[in-house]
């Protein structure tokens, strides 16, 4: 697809748009704080795509090389920001609960929403391309452009700083 996108295919880079767009917003989503900036980011992904679709060496998969640019993209988006309030948020983490009771759900969404917050960026980042997005850390090294043992040493402390984190949030609540 990509090399028929290189020779200017419109076809092909509508069935492109059509099968990483909503993917991309998703994640994009999460990772600015608004829609807009989210959008903006998807949209210079998918140009820089059509622009660059013969430079693609088949090095990762398609979706790989098509992530990393869209993170490169939301990193200086972050970058360009005066203020922190535009720094990644991951509102809205898809936590599947396995509590029946849907409150108690919510309730551990939320929590677990905060402690993600807490993190430094690069740690939510490694956990939202893992467990979100299902990239393997050789996937996620190549789109942060790190060393494999980077990704693997930022989702040690990650894990060990969310699993703090949340054992400040399990003690019991007086008068609850």
């Amino acid at each position: 697809m990509l090399r028929r996108i290189s020779g200017g295919d419109r076809d092909a880079f509508r069935q492109l748009y059509l099968r990483y767009h909503r993917r991309l917003a998703r994640f994009l989503s999460r990772v600015t704080r608004g829609r807009e900036d989210a959008e903006e980011i998807v949209n210079d992904t998918l140009w820089i795509v059509w622009q660059r679709a013969g430079e693609f060496r088949n090095a990762s998969r398609v979706s790989t090389w098509i992530m990393g640019i869209a993170y490169r993209r939301a990193l200086k988006l972050i970058r360009r920001a005066a203020t922190h309030s535009r720094v990644m948020s991951l509102e809205g983490a898809e936590l599947e609960a396995v509590a029946v009771d849907a409150l108690e759900a919510a309730d551990t969404r939320q929590m677990l929403e905060r402690a993600l917050k807490r993190l430094p960026l690069e740690q939510r980042l490694v956990l939202e391309f893992t467990y979100y997005l299902d990239h393997s850390c050789e996937e996620i090294a190549e789109i942060m452009e790190c060393p494999v043992n980077t990704v693997k040493t930022r989702m040690f402390h990650a894990r060990r700083k969310l699993r703090a984190v949340l054992g400040e949030g399990a003690s019991p609540k007086a008068g609850g």
